[in-house]
């Protein structure tokens, strides 16, 4: 428990002496006390002013005076108008940082055996082309959501569906059929997603040459798109796999494992795994069934031209295609698809999609389908919707080319950590260049994850590597160096001896800059479980950010190793070690490694 929450059951135990009345617990607000005044904690009174029928200032001087009588922990308060500010004992900071030091992995909760199970989606990449900056920030995403819902004590399943079917694989398959001469990854020296996204690009430059011909020719540009040769091509090979034919089969499966392959690297490098992964290929029959099913429950209806509908006009919203006319499916189907394979592989309490905000309509609509056709998560599901990833020159487009590769990135920010850290790696005794290469991959991932993850996920973001990389300000480097720099003081304390795990003496003097440090880290259980429940990085991020920043002025301030006084080196040893662990634990709540040495 941390301060607030003792203070705020304190403080109802005070109003329910003082006045007889229970009180709703939000109804004690706590916030830090301004620096302009005497304290540590401010509690605001004017809520409770319909309870005591008192003047704030004497509301305050009430509860101020019986927690000084009654709460161990307080030590004095004083009244500014409406605002009770307490200041905490000396003797309770130092107990707080020894059960805090006493408190295996610090901040997180273990899930019981009964705990919610929820399951994470993220990724969910097309296997016409490799990964781009904006699957980075999905999985990024994703996966620190996974990590803090299961340090907040949830039981997690993390999946990924594959979009590995529909014509912009066709078109890929078209292509290098066209063109490719028989090229493979090993021929090539490419990444097999790195191929296949070649190829896509390809088909989508004839593609277009067709469509400009046959404008010359008198077409008018709708028509052309339908007609050019590229385009019936594509759609008859899709004709063919929906038909199983074992040709067409055969090099989808072929070209599919080629792109598998290029996907494992990258999500190895970005640190980002999945327990179990899913196929359009194999939940769109799924799909299929859900909601014929649907059509025979009177859920749905059908068209005169054999096309299946949904009507959410009762919901607010508009009808929604569920099967085409020729019997095909939509995305829609193959997520009710996937809903039915997931509900069936495990006992889903709730589901959440990492999927960006271009897809909020279509998971409202979702929903309520689900909910329809008798999935109970299904009302409740998560749409955890961020924004898109810009860039300096604008946005990405695919067919074109024009994406950040994701691995291309990382290489850069490996490389550019590699340089920008060369001064400080390159002084450090006895290193090697394997681990200086290494130093250079941590402190580079750091870097890209936490830049992507400090932003408020629902917001655009513009991508700047140069910003993402700088050793001050809020940024990964900065957290990271900070972490390094108190790991090389406690090796150093460790090799002179200094036994710095005793309990400390609660007599220890602990001065403003360490009780203010203290009190940072005793929130952190606090903000993971806020995280949590806002599904949100951002907290974390700059929670840590925060800390370190706090950390680096008490640094500054004060000498730890070279303290004379034994309890007060003990106490800034300690105090420093517990700040190291949350730093760690709190970036790796965001997928960030932290190096011992850089």
């Amino acid at each position: 428990m941390n301060i607030e929450e003792l203070l705020q059951l304190s403080a109802a135990k005070a109003i329910k002496n003082l006045y007889g009345a229970d009180v709703d617990i939000n109804l004690l607000q706590l916030q830090k006390t301004k620096k302009e005044f005497e304290g540590h904690l401010t509690l605001v009174v004017f809520p409770l002013l319909r309870i005591s029928k008192k003047k704030p200032e004497d509301t305050a001087q009430d509860i101020g005076q019986w927690l000084q009588d009654n709460e161990p922990a307080i030590e004095k308060f004083n009244v500014i108008k409406g605002f009770l500010n307490l200041s905490i004992s000396p003797a309770y900071w130092t107990r707080l940082l020894n059960t805090i030091a006493q408190t295996p992995d610090y901040g997180t909760v273990k899930a019981e055996s009964g705990a919610p199970l929820v399951m994470i989606e993220y990724s969910s990449p097309n296997t016409n082309k490799p990964l781009h900056l904006g699957h980075v920030r999905n999985n990024l995403l994703g996966w620190s959501i996974s990590k803090i819902l299961e340090a907040a004590g949830n039981r997690v399943v993390k999946t990924n569906i594959v979009n590995d079917r529909g014509i912009h694989i066709c078109k890929s398959m078209l292509a290098w059929l066209k063109w490719g001469n028989g090229e493979t990854p090993e021929t090539s020296g490419k990444k097999g997603d790195h191929l296949i996204g070649d190829y896509y690009v390809a088909f989508d430059k004839h593609y277009r040459e067709e469509v400009k011909e046959l404008v010359a020719q008198g077409m008018d540009e709708e028509q052309a798109k339908q007609e050019a040769p590229l385009i019936k091509d594509a759609h008859e090979m899709l004709v063919k796999w929906e038909q199983n034919d074992p040709e067409v089969r055969a090099l989808w499966r072929k070209m599919n494992e080629w792109v598998y392959a290029g996907f494992d690297e990258t999500y190895k490098a970005l640190g980002v795994s999945f327990d179990k992964i899913y196929y359009e290929s194999e939940t769109y029959l799924e799909g299929k069934e859900k909601v014929e099913e649907g059509l025979e429950k009177g859920l749905f209806y059908r068209r005169d031209d054999n096309s299946v509908w949904a009507d959410l006009t009762n919901e607010g919203l508009d009808e929604k295609l569920l099967l085409r006319s020729d019997g095909t499916s939509v995305y829609m189907t193959q997520d009710i698809g996937t809903a039915k394979l997931r509900f069936q592989d495990f006992p889903i309490d709730k589901m959440v999609y990492v999927v960006g905000n271009e897809q909020n309509y279509h998971f409202q609509v979702l929903s309520i389908l689900l909910d329809k056709l008798g999935f109970k998560w299904g009302k409740d599901l998560v749409h955890f919707s961020y924004g898109m990833v810009e860039l300096p020159n604008g946005k990405m487009k695919s067919r074109e080319g024009t994406v950040v590769d994701a691995d291309d990135l990382i290489a850069t920010m490996i490389q550019d950590a590699r340089q920008m850290s060369a001064d400080k790696v390159n002084k450090l005794e006895g290193i090697t260049e394997q681990e200086a290469q290494e130093i250079a991959r941590i402190v580079g991932m750091g870097a890209l994850k936490y830049f992507i993850l400090k932003v408020d996920a629902r917001k655009n973001m513009l991508f700047n590597p140069e910003e993402s990389i700088d050793f001050n300000g809020n940024t990964g480097p900065f957290i990271q160096y900070t972490y390094a720099r108190i790991r090389s003081v406690l090796r150093k304390a460790n090799a002179a001896g200094i036994n710095y795990a005793v309990n400390l003496n609660e007599l220890t003097p602990v001065n403003d800059k360490e009780q203010d440090l203290i009190q940072n880290i005793s929130q952190f259980p606090t903000i993971v479980q806020q995280a949590a429940t806002e599904f949100s990085p951002s907290t974390i991020a700059n929670y840590c950010y925060d800390l370190v920043k706090e950390y680096n002025q008490f640094y500054h301030d004060y000498t730890i190793l070279g303290e004379s006084i034994e309890e007060k080196r003990q106490l800034r040893l300690k105090l420093s070690e517990q700040v190291s662990n949350v730093v760690k634990t709190g970036m790796d709540l965001l997928g960030i490694e932290v190096p011992e040495r850089m």
